[in-house]
């Protein structure tokens, strides 16, 4: 039985001041959580370590499908495979940020990988900023989390220059290249996530900028903001694979622009191989002993009880939970049915003395560096709320 500690919620007011103001769901229940996960000191180290080691699996899986070209297999646009290729040649193309979806590690089960959010990550407000501020509303101490994800993107920032773990190689003020930071406008949720990697950026000595999608131009000789100012960085909350598929014109400039040299984007286009589920079943093909892994196929498992999902999708959108025998158990819809499904053999989640089900979300920027929880049903979705975590 998973632990909890009842706290005093932020209130709406504290929250928006905050500019966190999607705080209550469409059913009117609150967001936040009003309890926290305890989890002990090993616990948090046993999520760093395996949090470094899935990642590293990750870096050698992909490399095993550039080298074999499968990228048809993971269900990856064709126009985008020279910018994948190209992002991965070249280390001043740098993964900022990530977040592993887990289940396990707490109450003595073991953690296992449910999938990686490595392009456009949500929670990045609620892990590094709420729950600092949840210990600190309650009297607690601050430093009783495992929570430097503030610290480590903003290291990370510094890479994009030092292009090395020596972050401070890095200048206090880069007055070089600028960064333009940009997401869909009427999004609140995303425009603070992305605010919110502005103000890291610029923590981190660069010059930034903040632009809305729609008001940026590209062509052949780079990326502009509205005032027609040129941008060396662009970094965008917005999927690739919604640019490969929905926005093909884009894609052809993105793909000029960056052999051309004449911007780099953030995330890198290679982390669309990383957020293709379909990369697991190539983990697993080449990591099969590892602890952390469940057994993925791109054929439903014979016997075994298996949640069935879309290599690209979001918030627990067109899952399934199939029996032993294949029958359906349970299962959502959504706007993603017509990617390629993968089979990724089921775990529990684990649980509260209500039956509340809990997934442990595990930030990574260079490496592993942030904890945070949300609890829901049998499957994940836009309804489940996020929950803090302490240390005793």
């Amino acid at each position: 039985m998973i632990s909890l500690q009842k706290i005093n919620n932020l209130s709406d007011a504290n929250l928006e001041e905050l500019g966190f103001t999607w705080h209550t769901d469409s059913d009117t229940t609150k967001y936040i959580n009003d309890e926290l996960v305890v989890i002990t000191q090993d616990e948090a180290e046993a999520y760093y370590k395996a949090g470094n080691e899935i990642y590293d699996m990750f870096v050698e899986a992909a490399e095993y499908v550039i080298e074999n070209n499968l990228f048809f297999e993971l269900g990856i646009p064709f126009n985008l495979v020279e910018m994948i290729k190209k992002s991965w040649e070249n280390d001043v193309h740098w993964h900022i940020y990530g977040r592993f979806d887990l289940a396990g590690g707490i109450d003595a089960n073991p953690i296992k990988l449910i999938e990686f959010n490595a392009d456009t990550p949500t929670s990045l407000f609620e892990t590094a900023l709420l729950q600092w501020a949840l210990l600190k509303e309650n009297d607690m101490d601050e430093e009783k989390q495992f929570n430097n994800v503030y610290d480590a993107i903003r290291d990370n920032f510094k890479r994009l220059i030092t292009l090395d773990e020596e972050t401070d190689l890095f200048d206090e003020r880069y007055d070089g290249w600028k960064i333009l930071f940009s997401s869909v406008e009427g999004d609140d949720e995303e425009e603070a996530t992305t605010r919110l990697l502005q103000q890291i950026a610029t923590d981190a000595g660069f010059n930034t900028s903040f632009e809305y999608l729609n008001n940026v131009r590209f062509d052949e000789e780079g990326i502009f903001d509205g005032d027609e100012n040129q941008y060396e960085y662009w970094f965008k909350l917005y999927p690739w694979e919604d640019i490969g598929s929905s926005e093909p014109e884009l894609a052809t400039t993105l793909n000029t622009i960056m052999q051309n040299q004449k911007a780099i984007i953030l995330n890198p286009a290679y982390t669309l191989l990383f957020q293709s589920k379909g990369i697991m079943k190539i983990i697993y093909d080449l990591f099969p002993d590892s602890p952390y892994l469940l057994k993925t196929s791109f054929e439903p498992l014979n016997g075994l009880k298996q949640v069935e999902k879309t290599v690209f999708g979001r918030e627990g959108a067109n899952t399934k939970i199939l029996s032993t025998n294949g029958d359906v158990i349970e299962q959502t819809d959504g706007e993603y049915g017509n990617y390629k499904k993968i089979y990724q053999e089921y775990v529990e989640f684990a649980k509260d003395e209500n039956g509340a089900k809990y997934q442990a979300g595990l930030f990574f920027a260079y490496e592993s560096c942030g904890l945070s929880f949300r609890k829901g049903s049998e499957i994940m979705d836009n309804m489940s709320k996020f929950v803090g975590h302490v240390i005793v």
